[in-house]
């Protein structure tokens, strides 16, 4: 292995990269590896009988996208369509899902001395969803791994 192969493996091991977005009050971080794009809300086709957190689908680019919204699957009190809603679209094991989130904030990199175990407590997102939290200052992300979270069994939507 030569010395740039290392070096890299060594900063992949160190830092990683998350998008942040917003849900209320609180800010969240998920894999940037895991998001192929971020659009503009736009109302999608509602599906019959679908959970209510699941808003529909919607065409991109020819292939039918299953639009959860965060707001509500999280239980959040406020879930207003604004300018600033988006739909942050994924490729997850192979299939494209789209998340609906008040905003995106921006792309942080967070070394291992950032990260810091999530506390055992009772929350409406299953313990396994939740890797950690990350604290860069005063900002403190928590950080989902958002194919574990979008593939509950409530969720319907992937299959092993």
């Amino acid at each position: 292995m030569c010395a740039m192969e290392r070096s890299n493996e060594t900063v992949t091991a160190r830092a990683r990269e998350y998008l942040t977005f917003r849900l209320d009050r609180e800010e969240y971080g998920i894999d940037i590896l895991k998001v192929q794009e971020i659009r503009g809300y736009e109302p999608p086709t509602r599906i019959a009988n679908a959970p209510s957190f699941i808003k529909g689908v919607v065409n991109l680019r020819g292939t039918i996208v299953p639009i959860v919204d965060m707001r509500l699957k999280f239980n959040c009190a406020n879930a207003q369509y604004d300018t600033f809603t988006v739909v942050i679209v994924l490729n997850l094991h192979m299939r494209i899902v789209g998340i609906v989130v008040d905003s995106v904030s921006d792309v942080m990199e967070l070394a291992s001395e950032n990260l810091r175990p999530a506390p055992e407590v009772e929350s409406v997102i299953e313990g396994d969803s939740v890797i950690g939290l990350g604290s860069l200052g005063d900002r403190m992300l928590i950080l989902l791994d958002i194919e574990k979270l979008m593939s509950g069994v409530d969720m319907g939507l992937m299959s092993d």
